[in-house]
């Protein structure tokens, strides 16, 4: 058994570290302020966890470092209670337009970000009071520092992907013939709250047979068949960051197909990651994946039997974060940096193979969270279980 130490959660002192790095960021980019709306980067800047609705809350930061919460005055407790970093409220009522506040905060002059996550009808509420010259993209600034993760948050990553890590060895010998997936997505869901996660699952794909062949399952809820393929994709969150695993594996013997086809994965994933070289563009990783696919006689780019999406994907507070492993993206790899390593192979109409590990980045290249799957008929061969 493995002891699995519960890493502190991210401090005041880090969100107020972030939200100097963003005032720095505004200065040198010329902006005023940046709205930050009921979004993951609220949580990231301010420790406010706060879910989207017709009703605006969020913060405005102001490059001179000043912090207003904003939000309606019946909520204002309620905020109050989550914020991790000093700052003054701004309140409106019911009848009141958040925007017209969200206006006289920023002031007449200077350009505000607008936090790319926000709803449309958020924007619009804006461009009604304040001239749309004014209104900047938030995206790359706010991605520019969340982007590239600091040791408390690659921990916390750490902690999630290892629970979710036993609870997909658990889930492997929960399996028997008969099981419906539902009944397995359950079960995976009270294994991550048993371990010590902040919920059950963020989200459970369960597939057996040929819904192992779409990427993201079938709408049929499958009863496991003895030899059938088994692909299980699931993660959960702590501190609110992101464990996302997949593993792939036959509930039986595998024949010989799948296990070339497994054996062909594994060695994508592995050039995948040996393409991950610090400074190297992102779309780098993507292409070392195809390549390798289409020498063991998949693909080629997108066709199929092959790889049909791109090979990874950020994560952070979002499950899938800005920079992607995929052509186009020549984001330049760095320290912090974390993604999603799975180069699925689909063989259209028989089953799908995605082995789904995640790295961080170090100066000297990629580091795993959690070891590869082992081969086909023994997924889990080396992973110490937790207790």
């Amino acid at each position: 058994m493995v002891s699995h130490i519960v890493p502190p959660r991210i401090g005041k002192a880090e969100r107020k570290a972030r939200l100097n790095a963003l005032c720095a960021q505004m200065e040198k980019d010329g902006i005023a302020a940046t709205l930050i709306g009921p979004t993951s980067s609220l949580r990231y800047f301010t420790g406010v966890n706060w879910h989207p609705s017709e009703r605006f809350t969020g913060a405005l930061v102001h490059a001179n470092g000043k912090l207003d919460y904003i939000c309606p005055a019946f909520e204002r407790d309620k905020v109050s209670a989550m914020i991790a970093a000093d700052g003054e409220f701004s309140t409106w009522q019911e009848e009141q337009s958040p925007y017209a506040l969200i206006a006289d905060r920023l002031g007449a002059n200077g350009k505000m970000a607008v936090d790319d996550q926000v709803a449309l009808f958020t924007y619009r509420g804006l461009a009604r009071v304040i001239a749309t010259e004014r209104l900047a993209d938030g995206g790359p600034l706010i991605n520019r520092l969340r982007r590239s993760k600091s040791v408390a948050e690659i921990a916390l990553m750490q902690y999630a992907k290892d629970i979710t890590l036993e609870v997909q060895r658990r889930a492997h010998k929960h399996l028997r013939a008969g099981i419906l997936a539902a009944e397995v997505e359950q079960f995976i869901d009270s294994e991550h709250r048993a371990l010590g996660a902040d919920q059950g699952n963020t989200f459970c794909i369960v597939s057996f047979g040929e819904d192992t062949s779409l990427p993201h399952g079938g709408e049929t809820d499958r009863v496991l068949k003895e030899n059938d393929a088994v692909l299980i994709d699931t993660g959960t969150q702590y501190d609110g960051y992101n464990s996302d695993i997949t593993r792939s594996y036959v509930f039986g013997k595998p024949p010989a197909d799948y296990v070339r086809v497994w054996n062909a994965e594994k060695e994508s994933q592995a050039a995948a990651f040996d393409a991950a070289k610090t400074g190297s563009p992102c779309e780098g990783v993507d292409a070392a994946a195809r390549a390798s696919q289409k020498a063991n006689g998949f693909g080629p780019d997108y066709h199929l039997p092959g790889l049909p999406h791109r090979t990874g994907h950020g994560i952070g507070l979002d499950i899938h974060e800005a920079p992607n492993l995929v052509r186009g993206d020549k984001t330049a790899l760095a320290q912090g940096m974390c993604f999603s390593n799975e180069p699925m192979i689909v063989v259209p109409g028989k089953f799908g193979i995605r082995l789904e590990d995640h790295f961080y980045m170090e100066a000297s290249g990629p580091c795993w969270f959690t070891q590869p799957s082992h081969s086909a008929d023994a997924p889990f061969q080396g992973v110490a279980p937790l207790d």
